[in-house]
């Protein structure tokens, strides 16, 4: 009896999505021309109302012995916003006319299960069940291909599962597969195979550019099952979208600056961690690039400011970049500046893929190193007129959100210049320290020793600087928990509430330990993690962070009795000059810490506009919440003003926050040549031996436990005598040096914050390790030597504190 509605469908005759996903996957397929296996369609298929000719349609498809593949393809399976994945049944190796009503009984009898129908009530799909009859594939080889990585959100790279025989297998996750990542160049970026794999490393390649072919006829990364038979002959079986993947990692990339330019995450990353809302990007990013190109300009080495051109930086896949090749300019057209120089500031070694730049005339270089020297000292008129406009800039807050954006692109000029002063005066305090250190080199190795105790030595002179911004913070933030710690009471109190609630307790609360916390937050509550990062929040509008950092701080002075801060590296032996370059290091230091910190007042203030931009514009009903705002550039706000404007933007927003997470978990090469590409990173060379290599940066000797740290969240888990290794530490990272007995971090140079905070505090600190993070474990016992800057792997693990080694 045939039902009304069954009914047998070509597969040429499929259209659209009305007999599933399945079937219109496999249709657009063979409408293309790739290879599909033979099928045909029954729709509204009911086992016990059969369309008429079936056993005919199916006769014709499997002649006397080829047997078949009865496949789910329900309504809204395997579609855009639902796959269904393992919802339904499929039955495999289908023989005999008596096989294929048994199938259909099983496949229609499986929409009907618990699992399927909560599914489809939570995806709000009807219950239509359509199958698709197909040609069994007599496979040598069988898998599955995503033309985008569907764990790492990266649509540069297809993603090739394949097992023997039947694909089958891998689907149900009863097999191992071999596993290959190809890039889009063809390359098989990385293999995880079995000795024996299932394909030659030409047919992967062949699957991953049939795939691409697919994704370019769809407009949309694919999910697709295929076959090789026995022939070698590829057969596509199933192509249906990727519905997890986040928006496309790479939409907001800047150009790149040249083809043969090379980017670093070095320097910029110490300033910048991590991945960034594209506001972020093109606000404080942008704001460091004007004072970058201002630099240039300035120099003599760039005609005019370029805002239409990301030329010092780059922004790719959230995260930000130096542009060393643009850099190069100094070593080429100023004095006393080499490529080795420049690469070794930057990138802690000399970059072999940077390419030297002509020298400059002698005449030429000597007029714009007067130029950036004078450019650099002056300074400080630059910061006075900084100051004056900072006393009269509060976050702006207009009601109207038109008025508001007015108000915020103004303050953006403000935010400029703040960056620039910082750049001033952090070239100011880079000329110092470099000049410092080549000297004490030298003379370290006139008088036989070596350069690196030449650079732990230039360190040490470098220590002692007064009234340096971040550990002036740290140490009024010390002193509030070492009130807190005196009071018996109080302390029980702090660490027994919640972290958030203990600081509002604490704030205006009075009494000289509320009055205590009321000045450093006055001085310091714009700072934090990711301090010029427009979303994140800093440690004023974020008690329960900072109040979780005071409860660790608590705990380790109730634990070890007070932390002590150790005097600075004593300077006897050094000569006048050494000595005079010293305090200049030191002077520079302050000032680049104090710039920085006005830089961070502006941002702090233009992302709580932005924030109230975003709840304004949440109420007029142009965003469905406030923290979307952020993932827009700055240039397409103006479009939010008016709904006939916005078009599809709020949805592309909608797609970049979900892309942030995945961004964030990207690592890149030190050094990249064109384009950063993501990597997978290997553990650094030359450490074999258990020693790992960096730049001294504080001096000193400890053996101690590792606590690896990749973000601010995990260095919660400190416990008092650990040694913190992390990719990079920032302001936001400082009150977890009154806990540790050491910092080692993958980045940075002798004027990283980190740096300058361990040797104020006289913690033994080894930077630029290039890899620390990912040869050390939490656990591990290790030698800090920030004399010789390595770090020593030692046997046995997890024993607590650190000691004087």
């Amino acid at each position: 009896m045939q039902q009304p509605g069954s009914e047998l469908v070509e597969l040429s005759d499929v259209i659209d999505a009305r007999y599933g996903g399945k079937a219109l996957g496999l249709a657009r397929l063979a409408a293309a021309g790739f290879p599909v296996p033979a099928a045909f369609v029954i729709a509204n298929a009911d086992a016990d109302a059969l369309p008429a000719g079936l056993g005919a349609r199916y006769a014709r498809l499997a002649g006397p012995d080829r047997a078949v593949a009865v496949r789910s393809s329900a309504s809204g399976e395997d579609g855009a916003e639902n796959s269904f994945a393992g919802q339904y049944e499929s039955v495999l190796g289908v023989d005999g006319y008596d096989g294929l009503l048994a199938a259909i009984r099983h496949c229609t009898a499986s929409a009907s299960s618990e699992r399927a129908t909560a599914y489809r009530a939570a995806a709000g799909t009807s219950g239509a069940m359509h199958l698709v009859v197909q040609e069994m594939v007599d496979a040598r080889a069988a898998g599955v291909v995503f033309t985008a990585d569907p764990a790492s959100g990266r649509r540069d790279l297809c993603v090739v599962d394949a097992v023997p025989g039947l694909g089958e297998s891998l689907v149900g996750g009863s097999a191992s597969s071999d596993h290959y990542e190809v890039d889009r160049a063809g390359r098989i970026a990385d293999r995880r195979a079995a000795p024996r794999p299932a394909l030659a490393d030409d047919e992967v390649a062949a699957v991953a550019a049939g795939a691409r072919a697919a994704e370019a006829r769809w407009g949309a990364p694919l999910d697709l099952e295929w076959a090789i038979d026995r022939t070698g002959g590829i057969r596509w079986l199933q192509a249906r979208p990727i519905t997890t993947l986040p928006g496309a990692l790479d939409e907001m990339d800047s150009a790149v600056a040249g083809d043969d330019h090379v980017y670093t995450r070095c320097n910029i990353g110490e300033m910048m961690p991590g991945a960034f809302c594209p506001l972020t990007a093109s606000v404080s990013g942008q704001a460091i690039e004007y004072a970058m190109q201002t630099v240039q300009v300035v120099a003599g080495f760039q005609d005019s400011y370029r805002e239409d051109r990301w030329l010092q930086l780059g922004y790719f896949s959230g995260h930000l970049f130096l542009n060393m090749t643009e850099g190069t300019a100094l070593s080429s057209g100023i004095l006393g500046n080499s490529l080795e120089q420049y690469s070794l500031s930057i990138a802690g070694r000399v970059v072999d893929e940077l390419v030297p730049k002509p020298p400059k005339p002698f005449a030429r270089r000597l007029v714009n190193t007067v130029r950036l020297t004078a450019f650099a000292l002056s300074a400080g008129r630059a910061i006075r007129r900084l100051d004056r406009g900072l006393a009269r800039f509060e976050a702006p807050s207009a009601a109207e959100p038109a008025a508001l954006l007015t108000e915020l692109d103004a303050a953006v000029g403000l935010y400029n210049a703040a960056a620039l002063a910082h750049v001033r005066s952090s070239a100011r305090s880079a000329v110092a320290a470099n000049v410092l250190e080549q000297a004490v080199v030298r003379e370290a190795v006139r008088a036989g020793r070596s350069e690196d105790e030449g650079r732990s030595r230039a360190a040490a002179l470098m220590a002692g600087a007064a009234n340096v911004e971040s550990a002036v913070m740290l140490e009024q933030l010390d002193d509030v928990v070492g009130r807190l710690a005196a009071d018996a009471a109080e302390a029980e109190a702090f660490l027994g509430a919640d972290a958030a609630e203990a600081v509002a307790r604490l704030t205006g609360a009075g009494g000289p330990t509320g009055a205590a916390f009321d000045a450093f937050l006055r001085r310091h509550g714009h700072r934090g993690y990711r301090e010029l990062c427009m979303r994140d929040p800093s440690w004023g509008d974020d008690p329960g962070g900072l109040g979780t950092i005071m409860q660790a701080m608590l705990r380790a002075r109730l634990l070890t009795g007070g932390a002590v801060r150790a005097d600075p590296s004593p300077r006897e032996g050094a000569s006048r000059a050494v000595r005079a370059m010293a305090r200049l290091a030191r002077a520079g230091a302050r000032g680049r810490e104090a710039t920085k910190s006005r830089m961070v007042l502006v941002a702090h203030r233009l992302g709580r506009g932005y924030r109230l931009l975003g709840e304004r514009l949440a109420e007029a009903g142009r965003l469905p919440d406030a923290d979307l705002v952020f993932f827009f550039d700055r240039s397409e706000l103006p479009a939010l003003l008016d709904a006939g404007r916005a078009g599809d933007l709020v949805g592309r927003a909608e797609a970049r926050r979900a892309a942030l997470p995945f961004q964030a978990r990207l690592e890149f090469p030190d050094v990249s040549v064109g384009k950063p590409v993501p990597i997978r990173p290997e553990p650094p060379e030359g450490t074999g031996d258990g020693v790992i290599v960096g730049r001294p940066a504080c001096g000193g000797a400890v053996e101690g436990t590792v606590r690896v740290a990749a973000t601010i969240a995990e260095a919660r888990e400190l416990r008092p005598g650990e040694v913190l290794v992390a990719p990079v530490t920032d302001v936001g990272w400082t009150p977890y040096f009154t806990l540790i007995a050491a910092l080692v971090t993958d980045i940075g140079s002798s004027v990283s914050h980190g740096a300058v905070v361990a040797r104020e505090y006289g913690l033994p600190c080894v930077v630029n390790t290039q890899g620390a993070t990912r040869v050390l474990r939490t656990g591990d016992r290790v030698r800090v030597d920030g004399d010789r800057g390595t770090v020593t792997l030692l046997e046995g693990g997890g024993a607590e504190g650190g000691v004087p080694a």
